[in-house]
């Protein structure tokens, strides 16, 4: 008696379909270089779901920080600017605010960034160039002229100087009439990631770190809404990092931070909750995705399990986003449009709380009012149009999303395991290991886009030669003769005694490494010391820093 043939089930039916279908001659990978499957299926699920992924606003926080996310509120929707003197950023402020930009982020010029006056010699041709210049007290009030600091978020994008800028910056409150402890925003803070990838630092690595440790310890008693630290992943992955390192580097950099702060005698629960993060969203959509949610997992786990965080808002891990600098491309710039709608897009359904999406033509120049405006009107059609806000993460439970999450989290801890065999994060940086990883990423990537088999549309493939230039925006030098005019009539108008007295006080502060140098710091900006004097005095205590070669 003849059987009945067995009916095939759906995956058995799918493999056979797909050894006969035929594929692409490509090796399907993400921009990182992870390989990806032809399709994923519940079986790539985590073994205990329900614990990995959780709920939104319950731990490990995989599926987003808050229980409603953008149903309850949308991102910060917070466009980085900054260019010429703090009149044209102030100007550019003011715009922003006026066609709906929800916070302020501000770019610093390669001077101010370097802890050097405009009147330096090696500030000469970069003043206002790639940020505003910012060199004073007066400079931090005019700024933000006409803008309620106790009503508006304001982000601050520096790292070595930070210290002396938050003290520009409370004082200038303090000359509104706001208090340190109304005033509201992060200020980035993180020398790490300095020494990794961005290459802009004043002092050598240790006193460096006491200085962050400063800040977050004044912080924490005087600022309850300030977050006296951004964890930068954004220039790690800028410098050439995968997905994976700039997840890795990251995480083991806020956690050395916290191991400072805990080590200093602070209770991590008075603290953690004001730490936050900053990451890049690149052009890999999923494997973008994948990187924020293993971000929150992992952070939730080791504030609760490591460092004992009993506090709920101590595991949240709370991020910027900025869309992929190092993405867009000089060559058809109206593509960059796309390429940051991509992005911005990875960014919200990853679960960011505020977002800057790069405008096309920065691969150019500074970015021109025009591109600024559909720059901003990017995210907006995003939140009110898309409908991807109306629930809350859409992309939770999809096979490839949980795979390529618990992808991320594995190399992750790969990487954590490598640096503590090190020494830790600290010992790891002095000697080179993620400089020299993320180099070996970065020319391992170009090789692939030289020989073609990674195609950047318009740069290896698909190319014009009728490209018509874009307008750009110029920097006029005249705003640097400005800017150092300005500078040195500050110095002949200020008391010289109470500067000196204050710069004195400074110094010897610095030599007590158990004193905390905020409050020499905020008394040096109320004389009015500019910011190269301040970092001149630090240096004569701390010494300099050059870098160890590392190829």
């Amino acid at each position: 008696m003849a059987t009945e043939p067995r009916q095939l089930s759906a995956r058995e039916e799918w493999a056979r379909a797909s050894s006969a279908a035929p594929e692409r001659d490509v090796t399907f990978t993400t921009l990182s270089g992870e390989q990806v499957a032809p399709l994923y299926t519940e079986a790539d699920l985590p073994e205990d779901p329900e614990r990995s992924l959780g709920y939104p606003g319950a731990y490990p926080f995989t599926r987003g920080v808050y229980p409603s996310m953008y149903r309850g509120r949308l991102w910060t929707m917070r466009q980085f600017s900054g260019f010429g003197t703090a009149e044209e950023t102030n100007e550019r402020f003011r715009y922003l605010l006026e066609h709906g930009q929800t916070g302020l982020s501000t770019a610093f010029d390669m001077p101010s960034l370097m802890g050097l006056d405009s009147d330096h010699p090696r500030s000469e041709g970069e003043v206002g160039r790639e940020g505003v210049a910012l060199d004073t007290l007066e400079d931090m009030e005019t700024l933000f002229a006409g803008i309620p600091l106790g009503d508006v978020s304001v982000s601050m994008t520096i790292n070595a100087p930070a210290a002396i800028m938050l003290a520009f910056y409370v004082v200038a409150g303090e000359r509104q009439g706001v208090p340190a402890e109304r005033l509201s925003g992060t200020i980035q803070t993180d020398i790490l990631k300095e020494y990794i990838a961005q290459k802009e630092w004043c002092f050598p690595i240790d006193p460096a770190m006491r200085l962050v440790g400063d800040m977050i310890e004044w912080c924490s008693e005087h600022m309850p809404r300030w977050h006296p630290i951004s964890i930068s992943g954004y220039h790690i992955r800028e410098a050439g990092a995968t997905a994976a390192q700039e997840l890795a580097f990251t995480l083991k950099d806020g956690l050395a931070y916290v191991e400072q702060a805990v080590e200093r005698g602070l209770d991590v629960d008075d603290f953690a909750p004001r730490l936050s993060f900053f990451f890049n969203a690149q052009i890999d959509f999923f494997e973008e995705i994948a990187k924020y949610r293993a971000a929150r997992r992992i952070w939730a786990r080791e504030l609760r399990e490591t460092f004992g965080a009993r506090n709920q808002r101590s595991w949240l891990m709370r991020f910027h986003t900025q869309t992929a600098g190092v993405s867009l491309t000089a060559q058809q710039p109206l593509n960059n449009i796309v390429r940051t709608t991509v992005e911005a897009l990875a960014g919200v359904l990853g679960g960011t709380q505020s977002l800057h999406t790069n405008s096309y033509d920065e691969a150019l120049a500074l970015p021109t009012t025009d591109a600024v405006r559909v720059a901003l009107r990017t995210q907006q059609i995003i939140a009110h149009e898309t409908g991807v806000t109306n629930t809350i993460d859409p992309l939770g439970g999809s096979y490839f999303i949980e795979a390529m999450t618990d992808r991320m989290e594995e190399l992750a801890y790969d990487y954590f395991a490598k640096i503590d065999e090190l020494g830790g994060m600290v010992e790891a940086v002095k000697r080179g290991f993620p400089q020299r990883e993320i180099a070996d990423a970065a020319f391992a990537l170009q090789r692939e886009i030289d020989a073609g088999r990674r195609i950047v549309v318009g740069v290896n493939q698909y190319v014009t030669d009728d490209e018509h230039p874009l307008p750009i925006l110029h920097v006029d030098r005249a705003l640097e003769r400005k800017q150092v005019g300005r500078l040195q009539a500050t110095r002949a108008a200020r008391d010289g005694a109470a500067v000196q007295t204050a710069l004195e006080a400074l110094g010897r502060t610095a030599a007590e490494e158990q004193e905390n140098l905020m409050p020499a710091l905020l008394h040096a900006a109320r004389a009015q010391a500019t910011e190269g004097e301040i970092v001149e005095t630090l240096q004569q205590v701390f010494g300099t820093y050059r870098e160890s070669p590392v190829f």
